[in-house]
């Protein structure tokens, strides 16, 4: 998403969306949701129905559909249709957890925040950078490990590197640019 022109709103909603999804059918239902409609006010104004059928085929379409719709009213409501740039105010959306809070301060509004999720967690561990097994534990050592000035951009690194190279099963270590210095740990029928 971050190679993609989105509002910080619009980055909200296609995040939301892309939980449990695969990337190019969270583009498809952004892309088919903003078409129709692309502010809080006017999502506001859709039925949690109509954006359920815009979004589908997305996971959980029905859910996000109606979380959608509560955060944009919430939004026009509260916020007179502005998206808070700050992260308590963020985790207060239903719906909105650290991952998505994190990414959204980090790439819309451009505020420090290493969002930490699957693929971080899993990488940042078998590396040997950490060892936790909680994700909120992997972004606070991380946030002790990694220089502040590369917060924003070691999510979209590690993602594109965990679903190419680093897989969860059978990562590819022999095309890994680590492989002489990565403990492997926990991997799992590594070739």
């Amino acid at each position: 998403m971050a190679s993609h022109k989105y509002s910080t709103y619009q980055l909200l909603i296609a995040t939301l969306i892309s939980l449990r999804t695969k990337d190019n059918v969270t583009l498809a239902a952004a892309q088919r949701l903003f078409a129709i409609a692309n502010t809080p006010s006017e999502i506001c104004n859709l039925s949690h129905k109509k954006i359920e059928k815009i979004i589908f085929p997305s996971g959980f379409y029905k859910r996000k559909a109606k979380t959608i719709q509560q955060i944009s009213c919430i939004l026009v409501h509260q916020y007179n249709g502005i998206l808070p740039s700050k992260e308590a105010l963020l985790l207060n959306l239903p719906g909105v957890g650290r991952k998505t809070a994190t990414l959204v301060l980090g790439l819309g509004f451009h505020i420090p925040a290493i969002c930490v999720d699957t693929h971080v967690h899993r990488i940042a561990n078998r590396m040997g950078w950490i060892k936790t097994k909680k994700v909120e534990d992997t972004e606070l050592e991380l946030r002790t490990l990694v220089p502040k000035q590369y917060w924003i951009e070691i999510n979209s690194l590690l993602v594109s590197f965990g679903q190419q190279i680093c897989r969860p099963i059978s990562p590819l270590c022999s095309h890994c640019m680590f492989q002489t210095t990565c403990p492997k740990k926990n991997v799992k029928q590594y070739r």
